[in-house]
């Protein structure tokens, strides 16, 4: 038993975007976990080798009721949605689109992208803004250098740095990298839960082990967390956090709601191309359809209750 108790959750190996699908590792949600603060979903891919794997190409589709994170380690994906909006998603630059009560957009890898790498994030909306408008932003953060490791917070507040970017709920997210055999201790807020998601390397989160695409969830009432790289390289790291998220959700396909009405409206309105959607210019394919409705009814869903 580690002074601290950390929760490992393993990824699923999961198709993304239709028939010409890339495979990406899933650590949320999990059956045991469906959300760390607001964060309900987790996708971690390559790196791939674009001329193997075919890349990223997810035409248009929709989303409700969450925002979208994208941070990449390498390689470009092109992003465009309903609000007109027409970005280049770089490495170590938060491309963060809300899709609020309905957006819809798309993502391809750019032509001059050779390897693709990274995570791809959601964070549910709470109940008061889950149909606020949707919006998008962009920021880069700049590095901060610390003993043995450098760290970019692209949202909420760490190492005395803070993401200008907005949230509805708090939050913390982060890009991690620790030098080879370094140790970290980093003050975090005894109010959020937090995971960390390895991407290199092996890291011991207070004492516990976390490999490569293992998600490591710390409860709240934490001041402190501990790092360590147990390689002999660098080891990279997506931390995680938030204040407990308590309603319950319904996530099916790409929209967040809180009943199976919710996300029988919401398919509904995609499938009739309502402007609750908006239209997605400039990409040479199809819509992606909706996915049928399962047979039972969709029930809300929420964290195992906190001892």
């Amino acid at each position: 038993m580690h002074d601290t108790e950390v929760e490992i959750l393993t990824a699923r190996d999961v198709p993304l975007g239709g028939p010409r699908a890339m495979t990406v590792r899933r650590t949320l949600p999990q059956r045991s976990r469906t959300l760390i603060g607001a964060w309900c979903f987790a996708d971690h891919y390559g790196p791939d080798e674009v001329a193997e794997s075919g890349g990223m190409d997810v035409a248009p589709h929709p989303h409700t009721g969450l925002q979208t994170v994208s941070w990449l380690f390498s390689g470009e994906i092109e992003h465009r949605d309903s609000l007109g909006s027409h970005a280049i998603v770089r490495p170590g630059e938060l491309n963060l689109m809300t899709g609020g009560h309905g957006i819809s957009h798309t993502e391809v890898s750019t032509p001059g992208t050779t390897v693709l790498h990274g995570v791809q994030l959601w964070v549910a909306l709470p109940e008061e803004h889950r149909h606020t408008e949707r919006d998008f932003r962009h920021h880069a953060p700049e590095p901060v250098r610390l003993h043995g490791a450098e760290l970019r917070v692209f949202l909420g507040t760490l190492a005395g740095d803070t993401s200008p970017v907005p949230t509805f709920t708090p939050l913390l997210g982060a890009e991690l990298l620790l030098d080879a055999g370094a140790t970290l201790t980093l003050t975090v807020d005894a109010a959020f839960e937090h995971g960390l998601l390895v991407d290199e390397g092996t890291v011991l989160v207070d004492g516990a082990r976390v490999r490569p695409a293992e998600l490591g969830y710390v409860g709240t009432g934490h001041e402190t967390l501990t790092l360590t790289n147990e390689s002999d390289r660098r080891a990279r790291a997506v931390l995680l956090g938030g204040t407990p998220f308590d309603e319950r959700i319904v996530m099916w396909w790409n929209f967040i709601g809180r009943s199976h009405q919710d996300i029988v409206e919401a398919r509904d309105a995609w499938e009739q191309a309502s402007e609750r959607f908006g239209h997605v210019d400039g990409y040479p394919g199809d819509r992606l359809p909706a996915p049928i409705l399962p047979n039972a009814a969709l029930t809300p869903r929420g964290n195992p209750p906190r001892g």
